[in-house]
């Protein structure tokens, strides 16, 4: 009896294995993962790949795959490219000398951007499980799961405020004309002004119908109607941290909008995230394209273009330019939340991952560098129509998305138009970020838990409950002190302290408790070949070296954080701040002594029990002990030799 169900599960291994031959996508079960040890290193049994085999048929649910490859290309595409390519990177290209920048930019790119984009991908698809159960790979440092759920689970918390503000931006876009661009309205004040005319100030006057004459001194404490509907209607903003004041009702019920279009677009898991990215990640460049054609036909957008690329060769001397090259990096690669790791779990085993990175890197920052001249054209268009130089027009960040482009578009011509055209491309740009987000950290939770206790709807209630939590600490951030609570998370809790420090351990594990040959070797087992010898020296040596390089400035250069340069945050704020980053640093460190002092022998003995891969039961079915892998470094990518399945069978 026992040598029939041997046999039929031998013959189960072969049909998936012939399956796979066949090009199709064979889903991946994550809930039998308690097979200990290496298969590099030792015999396995027949057994043991039998009653993987027969999990299978026991009703457990099997890992889902994408519908297609290129589900997981958008998805990525749609997660990375986000709203810090359009409003980020061109604000630091234009400061950072222009042209210039894009050398340590492109530098950091392959020191760091893509070998640990690529080490996230290839880990998540190797061992299809999310960010905590990927650290099977060497349990005693699975703290480092633990660090990117709590630091993914913040940006979900905090990052979807700007969705809110942007879908208010975009509903009031149908105004017109455009709220902002008026000082008739309740929330304007005696210093509102609507027309800067700082070039007729040589005389001392300024003489415009609307306002009678006016000194330049009373036009220096004039403020734009676009920054008192930031500032009063939309934030309506009090005095401090320490004076929360009411909710804003009409930013909560866009706020709640928001999560339910993240939660139907998260529920059902990658089946229909792989559908909705389509749109998500591919109608912003729409509408980049056409507000590029647009801007690059207005009045002053060869100034701006030119202010935005133009090198200043002396800036390569200063340290903070590298510095603002490789924190981008990091920023806009979307390294250390752990989303990466989840979205490549969901990858075929074979899938060519490490084509896909270089492919994912390019389109990344080609888009970073492309956005910068839709950017300054429009830039460019709003200093000429000031008279003022465009360095007192361009902003970062949120300024630039709420109050220097909304300003801009509102002197064009059917401005509208224009403004609900960018502030739908800023939502989308935001939504798959967001639910791509909120799917990696469900991937994560779901995965803790075994297979014996999967219940029908688990992912749909664990989505809800995911969303409804971060819906409620939001809540305090549409408060009138919600700003400060805003940048409180923005500064501390996905900082780019923390994600260094995680990018820093995940190099350190693979490279050197794991093993860079060894993970070199799991990946040709999985693509065909193995990677060019630069990603190892890279996981080795030189992207910690540049982790914790960038690390060092941060934490030698910190300042307290203020708001619009005036506000100081009170000391009690800066600990909250600083408690919100330790909870993800120390997961890694505390998480370690725990294991350690849990387990018994010496600390030799502790140390190779707790380091040993913990595989899954599809190792057991693409991997053989006996199998030469050093031959595949023959094999290059895109040959016909390696289209050939390698492994045929684990029995």
């Amino acid at each position: 009896m026992e040598k029939s169900s041997l046999d039929a599960d031998c013959c189960a291994l072969n049909t998936v294995l012939v399956e796979e031959k066949k090009g199709h996508l064979i889903p991946n079960g994550n809930a039998h993962q308690g097979v200990n040890g290496t298969l590099n290193g030792g015999p396995i049994s027949a057994a043991t790949g039998a009653i993987s085999a027969v999990e299978k048929r026991q009703g457990y649910p099997e890992r889902e795959t994408w519908t297609r490859q290129m589900d997981f290309i958008m998805s990525c595409v749609g997660f990375a490219v986000g709203l810090g390519n359009v409003w980020r990177f061109p604000y630091l290209c234009y400061k950072n000398g222009g042209g210039v920048f894009l050398i340590p930019y492109v530098l950091f790119i392959f020191l760091g951007g893509i070998p640990i984009f690529f080490l996230e991908i290839a880990l998540g698809q190797f061992m299809k499980a999310g960010s905590i159960n990927v650290w099977n790979i060497a349990p005693l440092f699975k703290g480092l799961g633990y660090a990117s759920m709590v630091i993914v689970f913040f940006c979900n918390t905090y990052y979807i405020m700007v969705l809110a503000w942007g879908f208010y931006y975009f509903i009031k876009s149908f105004n017109s004309p455009l709220p902002w661009s008026t000082c008739d309205n309740p929330w304007n004040t005696e210093n509102c002004i609507e027309i800067f005319r700082h070039g007729e100030c040589l005389n001392g006057t300024i003489v415009n119908s609307t306002f009678g004459n006016l000194t330049c001194e009373e036009l220096a404490n004039g403020r734009s109607p676009i920054i008192e509907f930031w500032e009063n209607k939309v934030l309506n903003i009090s005095d401090g941290l320490d004076q929360p004041g009411a909710m804003n009702w009409e930013l909560t019920l866009c706020l709640l909008a928001v999560w339910v279009m993240v939660y139907f677009c998260v529920w059902k898991g990658v089946k229909s995230t792989g559908k909705i990215v389509y749109f998500t990640a591919t109608f912003p460049y729409v509408v980049l394209i056409i507000l590029l054609v647009r801007g690059v036909t207005l009045p002053g957008a060869y100034d701006g273009i030119m202010y935005y690329v133009k090198p200043n060769w002396s800036k390569l001397g200063e340290a903070q330019v590298w510095i603002d090259a490789g924190t981008q990096i990091f920023f806009s690669y979307a390294i250390g939340l752990g989303a990466l790791t989840a979205l490549g779990s969901y990858n075929r085993f074979n899938n060519d991952c490490y084509k896909d990175a270089f492919v994912l890197a390019f389109i990344n920052s080609g888009t970073s560098f492309f956005s910068g001249f839709v950017v300054f054209s429009i830039l460019g268009f709003m200093a000429s129509e000031q008279g003022v130089d465009i360095s007192k027009v361009a902003e970062s960040g949120p300024g630039l998305a709420f109050i220097a482009y909304p300003k801009a578009v509102s002197l064009m011509p059917v401005a509208p138009v224009w403004a609900a055209l960018f502030f739908i491309m800023l939502l989308l740009l935001g939504l798959d970020s967001q639910f791509v987000g909120v799917e990696g950290f469900v991937t994560g939770i779901l995965d803790l838990f075994p297979g014996k206790y999967y219940m029908r709807y688990q992912r749909e209630i664990a989505v809800a409950i995911c969303c409804l939590l971060c819906f409620i600490i939001d809540l305090s951030m549409v408060t009138q002190g919600g700003m400060y609570v805003f940048q409180l998370f923005d500064y501390y809790s996905a900082s780019g302290m923390t994600l260094l420090w995680q990018a820093f351990w995940e190099c350190v594990v693979v490279a050197w408790v794991y093993g860079a040959d060894r993970f070199m070797d799991d990946i040709a087992r999985m693509i065909g070949y193995r990677p060019f010898p630069w990603m190892k020296w890279c996981w080795s040596f030189i992207t910690p070296c540049v982790c914790m390089g960038i690390f060092l400035f941060h934490l030698l250069n910190y300042k307290p954080l203020t708001y619009n340069n005036v506000y100081v945050y009170p000391w009690w704020g800066e600990v909250i701040g600083w408690c919100l980053a330790l909870s993800s640093m120390l997961c890694i460190p505390v998480s370690l002594v725990y294991k350690l002092a849990g387990a018994k022998g010496t600390f030799r003995e502790r140390w190779e029990s707790l380091t040993k891969p913990v595989w899954g039961g599809h190792h057991l079915e693409y991997m053989a002990p006996d199998t030469d892998i050093k031959s595949l470094a023959s094999l290059s990518p895109g040959t016909e030799e390696n289209k050939v399945i390698i492994f045929e069978s684990v029995m």
